[in-house]
């Protein structure tokens, strides 16, 4: 199983602690049931928001092929250099 990245431990904490703390102010319960329920509803909120992070692709790396290699016969022929008179 892969780690998990920053991102997903980032975002899966935000949503635990948030979610928690919203639930329990709408819900004013008092219960240690209640607040259990909530705690546990929190949890798996933030476990489906981490699993859900897009995790970062694998990089392709292009490589290019070699260039064919340059036979005799393919070569230029070189252009004969005049001579200089002294």
């Amino acid at each position: 199983m892969p780690r998990p990245t920053a991102a997903q431990l980032a975002y899966g904490s935000c949503t635990v602690l948030f979610s928690t703390l919203a639930m329990l102010l709408l819900s004013q319960t008092s219960s240690g049931a209640a607040i259990a329920l909530i705690a546990v509803a929190a949890l798996a909120l933030g476990v489906l928001v981490a699993l859900t992070v897009p995790t970062p692709k694998a990089r392709v790396i292009a490589m290019r092929r070699p260039s064919p290699a340059v036979t005799a016969q393919d070569a230029p022929t070189p252009a004969p250099v005049p001579e200089r008179a002294a």
